[in-house]
């Protein structure tokens, strides 16, 4: 199973790097902490303190088209904020 899908790279995230050294990702749904801490560890060979899980659910969304309104979902998703021992960093550009 595919336990980091993708680095979350925006700017409320890029504050929380620089400021508290804490990294996010998207998850698969159905891991748990542990695992993600066991994913991370291994893929970036770094010491995680701490994993924060939070999930989103799709917002429902409606567009007007010649047809009439259209509604849908966008997925839903999972993502977690990591927390790295202090002096530790994850460079995305050079490991992924």
């Amino acid at each position: 199973m595919e336990i980091l899908k993708k680095p979350l790279l925006t700017e409320k995230i890029s504050l929380l790097t620089e400021k508290l050294n804490r990294y996010a990702f998207k998850v698969d749904h159905r891991a748990n902490k542990i695992q993600i801490k066991a994913a991370v560890e291994a893929m970036f060979g770094v010491t995680v303190t701490a994993v924060n899980t939070m999930k989103y659910a799709g917002k429902l969304k409606s567009r007007s088209t010649k047809a009439g309104t259209v509604t849908g979902r966008p997925a839903a998703y999972k993502k977690a904020i990591i927390t790295l021992k202090d002096g530790e960093t994850i460079d995305f550009y050079s490991t992924l």
